[in-house]
């Protein structure tokens, strides 16, 4: 039987590398005869995190385009050059059936090449507001997987299909899952668990936020499950010391997400596409707070998605500090709120969007 490959390419953050693994698991589950080689940006967190899942992955010598004036654009040129020339190596050597990108450094060169190359190709774009290189590649590509209504704004109409964002298959269902995860965090089941991610390379600002209420959340019997990041982790885990027995607890990453999302009673997050569309899926009462450092502001974007259903409720950035404390709080003591952002997040969810891209893959490969 003919064994069909697969490239898939992009990263930089989970939210690039989670969606394309869980595109890559459901191929998998699909058919065995497909082989799948990831392409990720040397040093960026794919590198890592893809092997972790059981798939290859080559490095290109790329990364992004700094907005601002920065010598660190002069090395810019010889990088995309460099990078072009070794997706041409590769897709020589592995020879794909078809290429899809996720968004990120190493999308470009590789989807640019694949697509020049004849080679049929699938974009999927997780925000409300696309990336500079899905924006370029967009011409160039048979099919482009979206998440939100009114993307025809950046893509052609005729190539885009409403798919939803891909999430990590553990993460659809935590039935039965609180018990375990009660146990692996070492909380109370009886009292109200407040879960903060500030994304997987942690939030500034919201680390902030919550350092400065810890006391407040330890008075009011709320625990606390804080993934910091790595670059707070410990001034967090220092923080935490005192309020060990309150349940509060500082963690530099959490890989057991489903865990922590099964024991959580509402969730402070920033609004990176896939945390929304995990949030969705879990349906729990959320608090965003849009990053401000990102390409045309697309996290507030992604936020006023949910805000305008009343599925959740947002805390800018700027006024994060002095006022997310009292929003969790307030929202902790605000059962029928919980319920109603609950009920509305939940509608929003769609479950099957590895499903649905995985058979758009296929199908492009038997066209």
């Amino acid at each position: 039987m003919q064994k069909y490959r697969v490239i898939i390419s992009g990263g930089g953050t989970g939210g690039h590398i989670f969606p394309a693994i869980a595109i890559a698991n459901a191929l998998k589950a699909k058919s065995a005869n497909i082989e799948i080689l990831f392409i990720g940006a040397e040093g960026r967190m794919e590198m890592e995190k893809v092997p972790a899942a059981g798939y290859n992955i080559k490095g290109l010598w790329i990364s992004g385009l700094q907005r601002s004036l920065t010598l660190k654009n002069l090395s810019f040129p010889f990088k995309l050059i460099s990078s072009l020339f070794k997706s041409k190596k590769i897709l020589k050597q592995f020879k794909p059936d078809v290429a899809i990108g996720v968004g990120g450094y190493a999308s470009g060169p590789m989807l640019h090449v694949a697509a020049k190359s004849g080679i049929p190709a699938i974009l999927q774009e997780q925000n409300s507001y696309p990336g500079i290189t899905n924006k370029f590649l967009a011409n160039k590509v048979q099919k482009i997987c979206v998440a939100y209504d009114g993307m025809d704004r950046f893509f052609p109409k005729e190539k885009i299909m409403l798919t939803g964002n891909p999430v990590r298959k553990d993460i659809r269902n935590l039935d039965g899952k609180k018990p375990r995860g009660v146990e692996y965090f070492k909380i109370d089941p009886n009292k109200k668990t407040l879960l903060i991610i500030g994304g997987s390379l942690g939030a500034r600002t919201i680390n902030q936020a919550i350092e400065a209420s810890l006391n407040k959340y330890a008075e009011n019997d709320i625990q606390v499950i804080w993934q910091t990041g790595k670059a707070y982790f410990d001034k967090a885990k220092m923080a935490c010391i005192k309020y060990a027995n309150n349940g509060i607890y500082a963690y530099e990453f959490i890989s057991k997400m489903d865990y922590a999302y099964a024991v959580a009673d509402f969730v402070v997050s920033r609004s990176g596409a896939i945390s929304v569309s995990e949030l969705c899926l879990v349906k729990k009462p959320v608090i965003l707070v849009p990053s401000p450092n990102v390409a045309e502001d697309h996290q507030t974007k992604n936020a006023m998605a949910l805000v305008v259903h009343n599925a959740a409720l947002l805390v800018k950035d700027v006024e994060a500090i002095d006022k997310l404390g009292n929003e969790v709080l307030n929202l902790s003591n605000n059962i029928e709120l919980q319920e109603k952002l609950k009920q509305n997040i939940g509608q929003l969810g769609k479950a099957d969007a590895a499903e649905v891209i995985a058979n758009e893959v296929i199908s492009l490969i038997g066209k």
